[in-house]
């Protein structure tokens, strides 16, 4: 896919992911870090990557589906507020922890009970703070269905949110970028593979 090739080569050129050793907020050690706070700083890929995720939520459960967005601060935020603009649909988001002044609410934006709303995150490694997010929203009796990452790392995310009655879409997993990247010599075999391990741990 054209798309996967062109993302993924700027993605490494712009060391937007980079290989090496690297220590995740979770404290798991990992073969390579993907930072997509820099994207925006792209306006040209940052818009077909928007357009992109819209396209994809619009062949798989339709634009006219669900009521409003949903995010969790602050990879994902950016994202899902840049697809609310381009969809012209309503964004709410979940805070980490409920604000210790004023409302006190940890759910920030417009809600009603059993509105349909659709999750946006950057990267999924364990699915951790999107099910955090996800079990905030029941709460107000806001019910999760699809949530939408641009990479998934393939570390138990799906299967973790599945548990939740939640499907995970990926614009990219991380096996597509190595082997991409791979296929057009830009990594070596050695760095394939140990991706490849991390993602079979």
């Amino acid at each position: 896919m054209e798309f996967v090739k062109e993302f993924t080569t700027f993605l490494h050129q712009k060391g937007i992911i980079k290989f090496g050793e690297f220590t995740l907020a979770s404290g798991k050690k990992s073969s390579y870090y993907v930072d997509l706070r820099l994207v925006p700083s792209y306006p040209i890929e940052f818009r077909k990557m928007i357009k992109h995720l819209e396209n994809k939520i619009e062949q798989d459960i339709g634009l006219d589906n669900f009521n409003s967005i949903v995010s969790v601060p602050t990879g994902g935020l950016i994202i899902a507020s840049a697809l609310a603009i381009k969809t012209v649909k309503p964004l709410i988001y979940v805070r980490g922890k409920p604000k210790d002044y004023g409302t006190s609410k940890s759910v920030e934006g417009e809600i009603h009970d059993d509105m349909k709303v659709v999750m946006i995150d950057d990267v999924a490694t364990t699915g951790g703070s999107v099910i955090n997010a996800i079990k905030s929203l029941k709460e107000v009796n806001i019910t999760v269905k699809d949530a939408y990452v641009i990479v998934n790392r393939m570390e138990g995310a799906d299967e973790a949110m599945l548990e939740l009655g939640v499907k995970m879409h990926s614009i990219l997993n991380i096996l597509e970028i190595t082997e991409t990247l791979f296929e057009q010599n830009l990594i070596d075999v050695n760095i394939l593979e140990k991706v490849k391990k991390q993602i079979n741990k």
